[in-house]
This record gives C-alpha cells, structure tokens and sequence, in this order.
C-alpha cells in the first residue's frame, strides 16, 4: 500500500525543474526512474547553494544509500515543477530525505520520494559527523 498524497504546505523549500524533452518515455509520460534525478538535484542544488557543499573538491561527499517513490499522477514533458523537500530524521553522518513532485495547478504531489545520504570522507569513502554548515542548512528542513 503506497503512503497518503502529500500536500505542498507538508515541505520546507521547493526546488523549481523544467521537465526536458527526453524525460518522456515511449508511454508519453515522464518515465519512472526519471524522478529518482529531479530528487537528487533538488537535494544537491539545496546542499550546495545552502550548506556550501562542494561537490568538486570538497573532503566530505553525500552518498544515496537507500530511496523509494510511490507515484499518483503522471506527468510530460512540457512541464514545469517543483520538488518540496524536507528533513525527516538528521542523524550524526546520515540524513533521511522525503520528497514531492508538485506541478504549478496543483497542491497536491504527484509523486513522494525517499532517500537516506551518508556523507562520507571523500579519500577513504568511510562515514564522518556531516559538516556543521550542512547541519545548519539540513536543521532548517526538519
């Protein structure tokens, strides 16, 4: 049984995307593995504009260990969305991450995500506490 529809007022910051022309799959819709990446820029953009995390040489990296997504309606391309994302549990080097699609008309999501980051050292790829700045920005979405 997939979990209730979540609302926009449920989410703590919305990450906007523009569907693309190839994430449309031959069924006309945009395919199901396509909202594992919007999930993961809306997180990523958040991390790095918000908690300063440098994805290019920075000594801690953010690793998905686990993620799920029930979806409730479909959605193509043309289409622009918004990903609502917050913080669900913040423990010492992981963080649970719960996630919507939303398009503009509606306030009710047409799919919810999942998914658990570890941060880790980038040398050695073993968990460390997150930085206190990514702490900072992921405290705000809890």
């Amino acid at each position: 049984m997939s979990p209730p529809r979540k609302l926009r007022d449920d989410y703590r910051h919305f990450q906007p995307v523009t569907t693309r022309w190839h994430d449309n799959d031959i069924y006309g819709h945009v395919n199901n593995v396509v909202y594992y990446s919007y999930f993961d820029s809306a997180v990523n953009t958040y991390l790095i504009e918000r908690g300063g995390l440098d994805i290019h040489a920075g000594g801690v990296v953010a690793f998905v260990v686990s993620s799920s997504c029930d979806y409730f309606t479909s959605i193509a391309f043309p289409c622009r969305i918004e990903v609502g994302l917050r913080v669900g549990k913040l423990g010492n080097s992981s963080v649970h991450y719960e996630l919507a699609i939303f398009t503009a008309q509606s306030d009710e999501a047409c799919a919810v995500g999942r998914f658990v980051h570890v941060f880790v050292d980038r040398q050695n790829n073993r968990p460390v506490p997150i930085p206190e700045p990514l702490r900072t920005a992921l405290c705000s979405l809890l």
